[in-house]
C-alpha cells in the first residue's frame, strides 16, 4: 500500500476532543502538500502504549491491530498526528510481522467482528509524508518566509523511540524536524535539554500531576532562556502538556511568567504557506498566538 497519496487519517483522542484546531491545521495543510486524508471509519483509542499494554498486552495488540485493520480494508496506509499513536502502530505492526502466531491470535480476535487483517497496510506519522516532499518543492510553497521567528522544537519520545521501529536516522541527536522548521525561514533555537521527555507520557500526567508539570516546567524554562518565540511540537499530548501546564503553572504562581505559544506543525508550516491563520486554528490556542501573528502578519 506504500506509495499511495490517499492515507487513513486516525485522530486518537485528545487531538479531536482537546485540539480540533489543530486537526484542522492538518486537513488544511496536507491536501496543499498533495495528500488525500480519509477518515478511519469505525476508529477506537489506539490504544495508548504506556498503559492499557501495560495491564494486558493482548489486548492492547487487537485493538491496534483493528485500527490498522480498518484502513488496510479502506484500501489504505494509516497516518496519525500523535507520537503516542504512531508509537502504538509501529510497535503492533512489528509484533505481527515478526510473530506469526501473534498476528493469527489477532486475527481469529478480529474474526468475530467480521474485520479482515493481513498485516500489510503500514502507519506514518505524518511528518513522514511531510518530509516525503522534497525540500526543493516545498520551498515553492512558501508565499509568507516566517524570518526572525525562533522556534523551540520538540521532538517528543514516541515519535523517536524505540530508534530501530523508526524510519528516523539512527542518531542521539535528530535534526529533521529543526531542518523542516527552517525550509520556512523560521530559526530553529538550541536549548538544553532539547530532546526530554516533555512529562506527559506513560500515565504520569493523569497518576501524579505534580511531578509532570514539574517537568514541563523545566523544559518550558530551558525554551525561555534561549529565547524562542514559540514551542513547536508534533503530537496531541505534548501539544496537551504544554498549553495546559503553562495556564496551571501561571495560576499557580498569581502572575503570567508562562506564555510561550504552542504551535502544532502543520499550523506553522500552513502560517509559511500563506494559509488563512483562522483555517489553521491560529486563533483557538490555551497560549494566546496573537503576539505572533502580529509580528507575521505586519
Amino acid at each position: 500500500m506504500t506509495g499511495s497519496k490517499t492515507y487513513s487519517f486516525f485522530l486518537g483522542c485528545v487531538m479531536p476532543n482537546r485540539f480540533p484546531n489543530a486537526e484542522k491545521s492538518i486537513r488544511t495543510v496536507m491536501p496543499e502538500l498533495g495528500y488525500e486524508l480519509e477518515d478511519l471509519q469505525g476508529a477506537s483509542c489506539c490504544p495508548a502504549p504506556g498503559v492499557i499494554r501495560s495491564f494486558n498486552e493482548p489486548t492492547w495488540l487487537a485493538l491496534a491491530s483493528r485500527n490498522i485493520a480498518l484502513a488496510e480494508m479502506a484500501g489504505h496506509d494509516l497516518t496519525t498526528g500523535c507520537n503516542g499513536c504512531y508509537g502504538t502502530f509501529k510497535e503492533a505492526l512489528h509484533i505481527v510481522h515478526e510473530n506469526p502466531e501473534r498476528l493469527k491470535e489477532v486475527q481469529k480476535v478480529l474474526k468475530k467482528s467480521g474485520i479482515k487483517y493481513k498485516g500489510e497496510a503500514d502507519a506514518k506519522h505524518i511528518l513522514e509524508l511531510i518530509l516525503e516532499v522534497p525540500p526543493e518543492e516545498f520551498k515553492k510553497k512558501i508565499k509568507r518566509p516566517l524570518d526572525g521567528l525562533k522556534v523551540a522544537v520538540h521532538y517528543g519520545c514516541h515519535l523517536l523511540k524505540p530508534s530501530k521501529l523508526r524510519p528516523w536516522e539512527k542518531t542521539q541527536r535528530h535534526s529533521f524536524l529543526d531542518n523542516l522548521v527552517e525550509l520556512t525561514g523560521a530559526k530553529s533555537v538550541k536549548y538544553k535539554d532539547k530532546y526530554m521527555c516533555c512529562g506527559a507520557g506513560g500515565g504520569v500526567r493523569g497518576s501524579n500531576a505534580p511531578v509532570s508539570v514539574d517537568i514541563a516546567k523545566e523544559k518550558l524554562d530551558n525554551m525561555m532562556d534561549a529565547e524562542a518565540d514559540v514551542l513547536l511540537n508534533a503530537c496531541s499530548f505534548c501539544h496537551l502538556q504544554f498549553e495546559f501546564s503553562q495556564a496551571q503553572l501561571n495560576k499557580e504562581m498569581g502572575e503570567t511568567k508562562y506564555k510561550l505559544p504552542v504551535i502544532y506543525v502543520t499550523q506553522l508550516l500552513g502560517l509559511a504557506m500563506g494559509l488563512d491563520p483562522d483555517e489553521l486554528g491560529l486563533h483557538k490556542h490555551v497560549v494566546s498566538t496573537q503576539d505572533i501573528l502580529d509580528r507575521i502578519l505586519e
